[in-house]
């Protein structure tokens, strides 16, 4: 037998939490001393345990677990609830560092207000090109990364699925009414199933700059390539693009060299 503290050291709960649930008759106890009225509990409950705080953590309340663990739910479907709820929770922890990362970056950038960032500029034609690429529509801008990664990574699988050789990837970045919305994939000639055939059309002037390192500081280089094309008398004419020269997959991005590309034109 297990005492209460025990119990709930293993199960990784409070005390206070066995008492409610108790109370509740949702775990009752294994044994309860008459004298001293301390609770003890079999190693065997351990199971249920988990499944009550497994179902806990997906929501259901005290009358909905108490109803799956009397119809006895399976340990299949409760491993495909939590499977799906770990994609959700792995996905609300890149959003939450996403934006801790651009809340470290302001912090930063106001620090250092008096010493703004430069760039080279160099104006040049942008040709046109074809994607075969795909799409979305971000809402939430520290969310962006996140989305491009994604599709980056199902445009790769789709055209490597059909034998197609990668060519240098691209981003395009086209700010509308409902947000911001990105185009990603591989200037490849080929139709590919499954993904978008997308003309980026020629600019006959576009202002160029790079980015090297990781995509966390990209923004201060847009931010920094805007601010020299006002200086120069000049404006966007169009959507924005990422050339990724350099991009290998792995976390370290020191590496990374991007080449940002925006049409312009005289202001």
């Amino acid at each position: 037998m297990l005492s209460i503290g025990a119990f709930a050291d293993l199960g990784q709960v409070s005390v206070r939490m066995l008492r409610h649930w108790d109370a509740v008759g949702l775990l009752t106890p294994a044994h309860v001393d008459a004298w001293s009225g301390y609770r003890s509990y079999a190693a065997e409950q351990l199971d249920r345990l988990h499944r009550i705080v497994a179902l806990r953590d997906l929501g259901f309340g005290i009358e909905g677990v108490r109803t799956l663990l009397d119809e006895g739910v399976a340990p299949e479907r409760l491993e495909e609830l939590l499977q799906l709820h770990r994609a959700s929770v792995e996905q609300e922890h890149a959003v939450a560092t996403a934006r801790l990362a651009e809340v470290e970056r302001r912090i930063t950038r106001i620090h250092e207000e008096q010493d703004m960032t430069e760039i080279e500029i160099v104006t040049k034609p942008l040709p046109g090109v074809r994607l075969a690429s795909l799409s979305v529509v971000v809402e939430q801008p520290q969310e962006t990364a996140a989305h491009v990664e994604r599709i980056f990574a199902e445009a790769q699988a789709r055209i490597e699925a059909v034998g197609g050789s990668l060519a240098t990837p691209i981003a395009v970045y086209d700010a509308d009414e409902r947000g911001m919305r990105v185009i990603a994939g591989y200037a490849i000639e080929r139709e590919v199933e499954g993904l978008d055939s997308v003309e980026l059309p020629a600019a006959p002037i576009g202002a160029c700059a790079v980015h090297l390192g990781a995509m966390s500081g990209i923004r201060d280089s847009w931010e920094a390539l805007h601010r020299g094309l006002e200086a120069r008398g000049m404006r966007p004419s169009g959507a924005a693009r990422e050339r990724y020269v350099r991009a290998e997959p792995d976390d370290d991005q020191s590496g990374w060299v991007t080449e940002l590309q925006l049409p312009v034109v005289r202001a």
